[in-house]
């Protein structure tokens, strides 16, 4: 297996995302570019943190971030992760973000909140986005991405049923489109500025090489083989999705809470 923690050391902050599949690199730089440099102190949440490498990169940029995991392990790793990047700023809690309703003390206290690849795992949506939206301080941002309903799905499995799968492991829906965002935004009082997508025809393709070698071979083989390879989407990503008018694999919303 990869000593992931040991290539966070080697590399810095970069190699966490480019241990596990492609589209993880493509959320970042989605992110990144929609997260400007602060030194105001500006307070950000990240919803479903995972291993916490968002939540660092965003404290790498100046942001007092705050991860939310329900997974203990998880958080364990992330704080690892964190002393290793030298982000200070970069925090970590267990919260089941269903009864994100439950903390009161994290009402109106963040600049931006992000969900990146969550809201799909939770079975009312609804309610998930007016809890996020309640944590935001008037003129606050969130950046929120999620499968994108017409994708090609590279496993069967992704093509459901999904109506009985148990929250936080599995997809509990294939995916959102447009106006199904808009719609969860108009809910909760939240303006849409910007749909837009990544991750095209290359990522979805190195990462179903990656996938399928980890679990047929070796996790190490599947990495050393795909490593080189990361690069390409990078520079011809767009550009082929286009040609062969590939479906992008997620699709991505920039919306902002009024400030009156």
């Amino acid at each position: 297996m990869i000593d992931k923690l040991f290539l966070v050391k080697l590399f810095g902050h970069s190699a966490s995302f480019f241990h596990g599949d492609l589209s993880v690199i493509d959320r970042w730089f989605w992110v990144k570019n929609r997260l400007p440099i602060t030194k105001d102190q500006e307070t950000l949440i990240d919803i479903g943190c995972g291993n916490g490498a968002f939540t660092i990169g965003s404290a790498l940029r100046g942001y007092q971030a705050l991860g939310l995991t329900w997974d203990n392990n998880s958080q364990i790793q992330a704080k690892k992760r964190a002393v290793i990047c030298r982000a200070d700023t970069a925090k970590f809690e267990i919260q089941d973000v269903r009864h994100l309703e439950d903390r009161e003390d994290l009402f109106e206290k963040f600049n931006v909140a992000i969900c990146l690849e969550n809201i799909e795992h939770i079975l009312d949506d609804r309610k998930l986005i007016k809890d996020i939206i309640r944590c935001l301080k008037p003129g606050g941002r969130l950046l929120l991405t999620a499968p994108y309903y017409y994708f090609n799905p590279p496993r069967d499995e992704d093509n459901g049923p999904f109506k009985n799968q148990m929250e936080g492991i599995r997809h509990v829906r294939r995916g959102y489109t447009p106006a199904m965002l808009e719609e969860l935004c108009i809910d909760s009082n939240i303006m849409l500025e910007k749909v837009t997508y990544c991750s095209g025809f290359l990522s979805q393709k190195l990462t179903g090489l990656y996938t399928f070698l980890t679990l047929r071979i070796n996790p190490l083989l599947a990495w050393l083989v795909v490593l080189p390879l990361r690069i390409l989407p990078l520079i011809f990503d767009k550009a082929i999705s286009k040609f062969f008018n590939w479906p992008t694999w997620s699709i991505c919303i920039e919306a902002y809470k009024p400030r009156f």
